[in-house]
C-alpha cells in the first residue's frame, strides 16, 4: 500500500515531529508498505531513507519560528499528489495542508490527519486581543474532522478539543520512544564532569527555543534554586528563535547552551547523565523529548497544564507555570533516592515502545 505523508514545519533542527515521522515511516516500510514523505524545504529534492522516499518541495519560511517552512503552493502539490496516486493519505498539519483532505475525498482515497498540537491551547496563548481563541480553534477543528476519514491525537489531553465538538472519527494513538537508543546505561561520568562539579545537580532542558516551549522557565527555576542554596547547573539543548534572549537571561548563571544536538547518541548520553530534565511547555501535546528522558532513566518536571502529566505518570512531577513552583518540583525529585527515581522513569517509558 502506498502511503503518502504530508508535513509542514520539519527542519534540520526540528525535534519531536521529525522523530515521529521518521519512526512511523520506518514502521510502515518494515510492514511492507511504500511510505512517501513530502516536506517543505528551500529547494526541490528526493532522497531514499530508512523511512522510505522523502520528497522536498519548496516552502516559505514562517516568520518567528527559527527557520520552519510551510508548503503554501497548492497547484504543484496537487499535481504531485496526482502523480504519486496514493492508496492512503496521512497529513501532519492543520494549517496550509488541510485542503488535502478534500483532495483525497474527491479521489476516493482514505485519509488521516495526525494532530501534533493543540489549536485550542496555541490560539489561547497567541490570539490577538479581542479574538476568542476557542471560537477559532473550534472552527478549524470542525473543518479538519470533516475533511479527513480519521483524526488521530496522541493523548487524551490533545483529543479533548475534538471531543468537545463530538467528533466521531477521532482515534487516540500514543507516540513512542526508541528504548534501545535511550537507556539508563548511557549515563556518562566523563560527560557529566564537562558540565558539573561533584555535588552539583545537573539539570537539562531539551527543546526548540520557542515561546510555547517556555525555555525561560528552566533558567528561572535554576536562578531560584541557586538563590535557595542548591548548587545546580543547567544544560540547554536547542536552537532558535529565542536563543539570544535566553543567553541574556542566563548571563550570571551556570548555564551551558549546546544549540541543537544532531547526534542522537550524544543526546542519549546527556539525558541519561542528567539528574532532572525540565519540560515546562504548557502546550505540549505528547512530549517526545520528555519521554526520551524517562527512557534514559531521568525524571522530568513538566507543566501541569500540558499533556505531559498524562505521559509521565509517577515518573516525574508536575508544576504550575512559574519559576518557584518548578524549582520546588526539581528540589523534591533531587531529594528522592537516585536508583528509585531512575528505575521508575525507565519503567514508565517502557510502556511507550514504538
Amino acid at each position: 500500500m502506498r502511503i503518502v505523508r504530508l508535513a509542514n514545519y520539519v527542519a534540520p533542527v526540528s525535534g519531536g515531529l521529525r522523530t515521529a515521522l521518521r519512526e512511523l515511516g520506518a514502521g510502515y516500510l518494515a510492514a511492507g508498505h511504500e511510505p512517501i514523505l513530502v516536506i517543505p524545504g528551500p529547494r526541490p529534492g528526493r532522497e531514499y531513507t530508512r523511512q522510505g522516499l522523502v520528497i522536498t518541495v519548496p516552502g516559505v519560511i514562517v516568520p518567528g519560528t527559527g527557520g520552519y517552512r510551510a508548503i503554501t503552493a497548492r497547484r504543484p502539490l496537487r499535481r504531485l499528489l496526482d502523480d504519486l496516486a496514493p492508496d492512503r493519505l496521512e497529513v501532519s498539519d492543520r494549517t496550509t495542508l488541510r485542503w488535502t483532505g478534500r483532495w483525497a475525498q474527491d479521489r476516493g482515497v482514505r485519509s488521516m490527519m495526525v494532530s501534533h498540537d493543540s489549536l485550542a491551547k496555541l490560539t489561547g496563548m497567541f490570539a490577538p486581543p479581542g479574538l476568542t481563541g476557542q471560537w477559532v480553534s473550534d472552527q478549524l477543528n470542525a473543518s479538519t474532522a470533516a475533511c479527513y476519514d480519521v483524526v488521530v491525537c496522541t493523548t487524551g489531553w490533545a483529543a479533548a478539543e475534538f471531543r468537545r465538538l463530538h467528533v466521531r472519527n477521532l482515534r487516540q494513538v500514543p507516540l513512542g520512544v526508541d528504548l534501545d537508543c535511550f537507556r539508563p546505561s548511557n549515563r556518562d561520568t566523563g560527560l557529566r564532569a564537562q558540565f558539573a562539579e561533584p555535588g552539583q545537580p545537573l539539570l537539562v532542558h531539551c527543546s526548540r527555543l520557542s515561546p510555547e516551549k517556555r525555555p525561560e522557565r528552566a533558567i528561572g527555576a535554576l536562578a531560584e534554586l541557586r538563590r535557595r542554596g542548591v548548587p545546580a547547573v543547567l544544560v540547554v539543548a536547542g536552537d532558535e528563535p529565542r536563543l539570544r534572549g535566553l543567553r541574556a537571561q542566563a548571563r550570571d548563571l551556570p548555564v551551558r547552551f549546546l544549540r541543537y544536538v544532531t547526534d542522537r547518541a550524544v543526546l542519549a548520553r546527556l539525558l541519561a547523565t542528567a539528574d532532572v530534565v525540565v519540560a515546562p511547555g504548557p502546550a505540549e501535546t505528547f512530549g517526545l523529548s520528555a519521554l526520551e528522558a524517562l527512557a534514559s532513566g531521568t525524571p522530568v518536571v513538566v507543566n501541569d497544564t500540558s499533556a505531559l502529566p498524562e505521559v509521565i505518570g509517577q515518573a516525574g512531577l508536575t508544576a504550575p507555570d512559574n519559576d518557584a513552583a518548578i524549582a520546588d518540583a526539581i528540589q523534591c525529585l533531587l531529594g528522592t533516592d537516585v536508583e528509585l527515581r531512575r528505575a521508575r522513569a525507565r519503567a514508565r517509558a517502557e510502556r511507550f515502545g514504538w
